[in-house]
Formats: structure tokens, sequence, C-alpha cells
């Protein structure tokens, strides 16, 4: 069976570089599913949870915006931010997930909603890929409501 190599890069550091069945990531236009043979392609990435498969198993990752370079036998992703699944603090991310949603509900003077609106959603991605570890089961994003409705 064919395989791709992966390898998710930050400016840090290379946080993940093995041979996967399959990619899926948050494209700036929605997900976008990778199979080895894939067409070149050259991608934003934005918010959101990249996923790896290989065998039985997903690997999930939390990534905050970048790019992303196909081809055919490999993909790279350049992530301005990215944690997989295990390097999450589930506590650390539900209060910044409860800080967020108090700012947005509380609205305080000279807040910066869009700001906040940012921090939920990156909470709630962290918070997402790090239930997954140990095979807990798949559970959609909440939306996270512009501050013009």
């Amino acid at each position: 069976m064919a395989t791709l190599h992966l390898e998710i890069v930050t400016q840090e550091r290379r946080l993940y570089s093995e041979d996967v069945d399959m990619v899926v990531a948050p494209g700036s236009e929605g997900e976008l599913g990778i199979l080895p043979h894939h067409a070149p392609l050259l991608t934003t990435l934005k918010e959101g949870v990249l996923r790896a498969k290989r065998g039985g198993a997903e690997e999930f990752f939390s990534i905050g915006g970048g790019f992303m370079e196909v081809q055919p036998d490999h993909v790279i992703v350049l992530a301005d931010v990215a944690e997989q699944a295990d390097e999450i603090d589930i506590a650390r991310a539900e209060e910044a997930r409860q800080r967020a949603e108090q700012m947005l509900k509380d609205r305080p003077a000279g807040a910066d909603i869009q700001a906040a609106l940012a921090a939920l959603r990156r909470a709630q991605i962290r918070v997402a890929v790090a239930q997954k570890r140990g095979g807990t089961r798949r559970r959609e994003m909440p939306e996270v409501k512009s501050s013009r409705e």
C-alpha cells in the first residue's frame, strides 16, 4: 500500500515526520483530504484540526494556520503554531476557553472582541484535539459566532 511522508514544522521545531496513509487538513477554503499520488498543491491553512491516518489509527494536531505543500509522495505543513494531541494540557486549554467565553459574555469597555473570538476558537480547537488522545470519540467543533451577529 502506498504512503506519503508527512512533515509538520513550526518555527521552533519539527513536530512530526512519519509515513502516513492520508492527511486531512484545515484548508482556508475547507477541509482537504490528501492521499498518496495527489497532484501537486500549495495552499494556505486556517486554524483547525489536522489528522494523519496511519493503518487503523489517527493522530491529531492542533494547527494555528500556515501553509501546506503537497507532492505525490510527501506533504509538508509549515504551521504558525502546532501541537500534537498528547502535548496539550487540557485543563489549561479549558481555562483559556472559559476566559474567552467570559470576555465575550461581559464585553468590558475597550475589549478587543475579535481577539477574544480568535482566542476562543484556538482554545476550542486545542480542547477538541486534546480530547482525541487515547481514542476518545470524534466530536464536532462548536460554532463560534462573529461579533456582528
